[in-house]
């Protein structure tokens, strides 16, 4: 029987016991392929400058994420996708932080910093954000919430839904144009931290939570019943037609394809 120690069994010394050079050679060619892979994946593991995160490593996002603006602003993510020039776009309200603002989700802070502000209208109430693609995967469909593209805005007596970070998801009627150029009142619930929140009619957004109709109505406590105030939505069509003609960042905006 041939016994052998285990610096000998991984080729150490210069022979095995039992003197078969054939063997030695293949355990140290596994000594050194199992090395490199040692070394692959720590090299991996501290990461590469300029080379891109996995897709497993990125977070995904999308319409009605909750997100944290500027370390301590809780809105939610109204939509993302692409603008003319490829970059990684979305959109919350302006009330929620301005250019520059850096941006993380609220679901996971410690990732850090995902995007930045980058433009806005304080009219209309945008504000628009530029992802790292590096660490964002953006998708279509968000905690079950879908948005399937863009439509029109929607008339007297279309049902409408949302979704926000503080209230969830909740649907109503839409009563019509707003006071302001560029809002819809809809007899959707919201609170604070919902700003922002997607709205869609039959899947297609339409616009984002701006804020309650009146200060004088109660507010939304239970969101399946619909004694509280409407909501005052703004036009995804007024905001996307804005950045257009001024040719902002996310001007030419199309959302991830669902």
């Amino acid at each position: 029987m041939i016994t052998l120690d285990w610096r000998r069994r991984f080729g150490y010394a210069s022979r095995l016991v039992d003197g078969s050079i054939a063997l030695e050679t293949t355990y140290r060619r596994l000594l050194r392929f199992a090395a490199a892979l040692v070394t692959a994946a720590s090299v991996g593991l501290a990461g590469v400058p300029g080379m891109p995160a996995r897709a497993d490593d990125k977070l995904p996002l999308g319409g009605g994420a909750g997100i944290v603006v500027n370390g301590d602003t809780l809105c939610t993510l109204t939509t993302i996708g692409t603008d003319g020039k490829g970059e990684l776009i979305g959109f919350t309200s302006a009330h929620c932080g301005g250019p520059g603002a850096p941006v993380a989700a609220e679901a996971a802070k410690d990732r850090g910093t995902l995007g930045t502000m980058v433009s806005g209208n304080d009219n209309l109430d945008y504000a628009v954000i530029q992802f790292d693609p590096a660490k964002v995967i953006p998708v279509a469909n968000f905690g079950g919430f879908a948005i399937n593209g863009i439509g029109p805005d929607p008339a007297f007596g279309q049902i409408a839904c949302k979704q926000g970070r503080s209230t969830g998801n909740s649907c109503g009627v839409t009563w019509g144009p707003g006071q302001d150029p560029g809002t819809i009142v809809m007899q959707v619930c919201g609170q604070p931290g919902d700003s922002g929140g997607p709205v869609t009619v039959n899947n297609l957004l339409v616009g984002m939570i701006h804020g309650a109709f009146s200060e004088n109505l109660p507010v939304c406590i239970i969101k399946y019943i619909p004694l509280h105030t409407p909501a005052v939505v703004q036009s995804i069509n007024a905001i996307l037609a804005d950045l257009n003609a001024k040719n902002r960042p996310g001007a030419g905006f199309v959302p991830v394809p669902a």
